[in-house]
């Protein structure tokens, strides 16, 4: 089956693919993951997970690279349907759930467990040409597949860059704190703390951050992603006047196919507020 994948997750666009078989994956889930996991797939026997690449270039703007294009959550499960109609043609008795940011599986950590890439100082996976600019998706099923052993990813040349470059102190000598992490706080609902207002209106970004990864050396020179819903008709940047008078209805209207709109206009708004008053 394999060559088959092989064909399938390169047809829709995949830059490289892994598998575990439900034992192998267990270890790096959490209770809770497996608690939840195991309500989608009651019998689970196996996790595929692929790296799909977005970067389209550095033009200027105030949307982190990762929000310009198609919403990358409906660009993925598109791509990782055609595979799982590939494997529900041939394993007829067994379903196949794609997932992309919006399951219980730990991605990035079953793509290491893979041998995919490389693991960041800055906890993303880093995947030669593409550099760190990858989405992960993921498919669960209780087909019993089988794969051959992959050595765990190495990690990066820990360079520190990363976490120099981090306005927020995010990535300091306990771990990634995600409550520091800017990309975070700009798409956090609600008021903002002083310090978040702070760290937001000093910062170019309006959503999201791409900080450590515009100075990761493995980021000098990325890849072009083939995939044209992430190079086409880009979005880089928001102004007020793009939200005027629009309605939660009306910006789902205009914005739903985008990766910025989950929040709703109001987080925007907020955010472009905090540019416009430093």
């Amino acid at each position: 089956m394999t060559p088959e994948l092989d064909a399938a997750f390169a047809a829709c666009g995949a830059a490289a693919w892994g598998g575990l078989t439900w034992s192998d994956a267990l270890p790096h889930l959490t209770p809770q993951a497996v608690e939840k996991t195991l309500t989608l797939c009651p019998t689970p026997g196996a996790v595929l997970v692929a790296a799909f690449p977005y970067y389209a270039g550095d033009t200027p703007g105030n949307l982190s690279l990762y929000a310009r294009g198609r919403d990358y959550h409906l660009v993925l499960t598109e791509k990782l349907n055609t595979v799982c109609d590939v494997l529900r043609q041939k394993y007829l008795s067994y379903s196949f759930l794609p997932g992309a940011d919006n399951s219980p599986l730990p991605e990035r950590q079953l793509a290491w467990a893979c041998g995919m890439g490389l693991r960041g100082q800055n906890g993303l996976l880093i995947l030669p040409p593409w550099g760190s600019y990858v989405f992960l998706g993921t498919i669960l099923t209780d087909c019993p597949l089988e794969f051959s052993t992959s050595e765990p990813s190495n990690v990066c040349i820990s360079c520190g860059k990363c976490a120099a470059a981090c306005p927020g102190g995010a990535l300091d000598g306990a771990g990634f704190q995600l409550s520091r992490c800017l990309s975070d706080i700009s798409q956090k609902k609600g008021e903002l703390s002083p310090e978040e207002n702070a760290l937001l209106s000093a910062q170019e970004c309006l959503w999201g951050c791409d900080l450590c990864q515009r100075v990761c050396p493995y980021n000098a020179h990325p890849a072009i992603t083939p995939i044209s819903d992430f190079r086409e008709d880009l979005i880089s940047s928001l102004i007020p006047a793009d939200l005027e008078g629009l309605t939660n209805r009306t910006f789902r209207e205009k914005y739903g196919d985008r990766a910025f709109a989950w929040r709703g206009p109001a987080v925007l708004r907020r955010n472009l507020a905090l540019k416009e008053n430093t």
